[in-house]
Parts: C-alpha cells; sequence; structure tokens
C-alpha cells in the first residue's frame, strides 16, 4: 500500500473539487448520470440479495461494489461534491466562486436523477415483462420501502422531518469518508478497501443516500408505492440532501481542511 500523507492527500481533495468546477456542462452531466444510474443498480442488487438470501448483512456487505465501480471510473455523485468543492472556494483558488459551486451542485443533481430514474424504469420493465404482471416480491419490498420512508417520516411531523436530516448527515460522513479513504494510497486494491467499510456501515444502518433515494423512490411510485412525488421531495429528497451536504462538508471536508491544509502554528512551551 503506498500511503499517502494526510497534508497530501487533502490538497489533492481541494485540487480534485477545483476541476471539477472547471469541468465542462457536457462531462459533469455525463458522469453525474453514469455515477446515478451505478448507484441505483447497486442497490437494486443488494436488495435483490437481501430478499434472496434473507440477510440485510450480506446485502450491506455487497452493496459497495457499485460505490467502487463509479468512483474508480471518476464518475461523481451529488455526495462526493458536498464535500470536494466547497474546499475550492475556501481555499480561494482562481475563478472558484460560490456561483460555480451551486453549478456544479445543480448539473451533478440533474445527472445523478436523470441516471437513477433511468435505471429505476429499466428495472420497474424487467421485473414487470414490460408492465404486463406484477413485480413481485422485490417490487412489493422496495414499495414499501418508498412508503415508511415518506409517510412513515411524515406521520412524526417536524420530528421526521429532522430524523430524516440527521439520517442524512451520518449517511454522508461515511460516505465522504469512503471518498476521502480512497485518497490516502495510489494502490487501486487499497482504494477499495477503503471504500468498502463506511458504504457498508451506511448501507446496513439504513442512512439517507440522496442519490440512492433518487433510485429507491421513483422506482417505488412506478411499481404503485402510494405516496406522491410531492411526499418523496418534501419528506424525505429535500431533508436527505441537506443533511449529505453538513455530513459530508462540516464533518470531513471542513474539519481535514483545517487541519492538515490551514494548520495552525505549533504551541511553544517555555
Amino acid at each position: 500500500m503506498a500511503y499517502i500523507e494526510p497534508s497530501e492527500f487533502v490538497t489533492k481533495m481541494v485540487d480534485s473539487g477545483e476541476q471539477k468546477v472547471y469541468m465542462s456542462s457536457k462531462d459533469t452531466l455525463i458522469r453525474a448520470f453514469m455515477a446515478g444510474a451505478i448507484l441505483g443498480l447497486a442497490a437494486m442488487f443488494a436488495i435483490t440479495v437481501t430478499i434472496n438470501t434473507g440477510s440485510p448483512l450480506l446485502g450491506a456487505v455487497l452493496f459497495p461494489v457499485g460505490f467502487i465501480m463509479l468512483y474508480l471510473m471518476k464518475f461523481d455523485l451529488l455526495t462526493g461534491v458536498f464535500t470536494l468543492v466547497p474546499l475550492a472556494w475556501l481555499d480561494k483558488r482562481t475563478g472558484v466562486t460560490i456561483q460555480q459551486v451551486l453549478r456544479n451542485w445543480g448539473l451533478v443533481f440533474v445527472g445523478n436523477f436523470a441516471g437513477a430514474l433511468t435505471v429505476a424504469f429499466f428495472m420497474s420493465f424487467v421485473l414487470t415483462y414490460g408492465y404486463s404482471v406484477d413485480g413481485g416480491e422485490i417490487a412489493a419490498k422496495v414499495g414499501n420501502i418508498g412508503e415508511s420512508r415518506t409517510l412513515g417520516y411524515q406521520s412524526h411531523g417536524v420530528a421526521g422531518w429532522l430524523t430524516i436530516f440527521v439520517r442524512g448527515i451520518l449517511c454522508n460522513w461515511m460516505v465522504s469518508m469512503g471518498v476521502v479513504g480512497a485518497m490516502i494510497s495510489t494502490s487501486a486494491g487499497s482504494k477499495m478497501a477503503a471504500m468498502w467499510m463506511p458504504v457498508m456501515l451506511f448501507f446496513y444502518m439504513g442512512f439517507e443516500h440522496s442519490i440512492v433515494n433518487m433510485f429507491l423512490f421513483p422506482f417505488a411510485m412506478i411499481m404503485g408505492g402510494d405516496f406522491s412525488v410531492a411526499d418523496y421531495m418534501l419528506w424525505n429528497e429535500l431533508p436527505t440532501a441537506l443533511g449529505n451536504l453538513v455530513g459530508g462538508f462540516l464533518l470531513v471536508g471542513l474539519p481535514l481542511y483545517l487541519t492538515h491544509v490551514r494548520t495552525s502554528p505549533a504551541r511553544r512551551l517555555a
């Protein structure tokens, strides 16, 4: 394992954030579309494994396969750019403004959503033979997830909304640790190992990931889940995305930047 010191890989995080701001709209959208599509398929894979084996742990153990694939291809998730792109603004990189940060987040959101939605339609078509038969146990399971994680939260009012928000924070704390962990080595095997554990943890714990949900909830609605687009946006996607932003930036990107790039002078002892 070729270990990279934190002061070096945190600088790489800032460089990566700057590169994403300067990336063309076409490339940003393509990379975000592919990331959303692959993560949606990985979520479907993990749910299928869970149902067929009766083991949620095994589904969580295998889910990071999708995350690793998209990371190695340098595709972009909203959760990742929440963590990396603001660092380039904090570091006062040339041309990186708040407007450019928001532009990147907006394009990645649109690309992730389009990719996840495409896979949702593909999988619903496959499971129902072109919507001619019932979707079976897997469709029923995902439909139940969609209802419990929208209407279920709604039934608790403000406390339910805050619960989603905190679950979003916890999720991207772990996911971004996986993103950052992959930067501590130049070895592909070590990058995979560093990503695996935190991503497995978030999936098994049922934390809320805005891009996984871009697949799960539209898929659940297509398969007959009894909730609306407004329910999904207000009682899941919006608080999840905000929680992901806080978790990725405040608990991962910012602390690493403040202590490894903006390091304070050492104390003087008498």
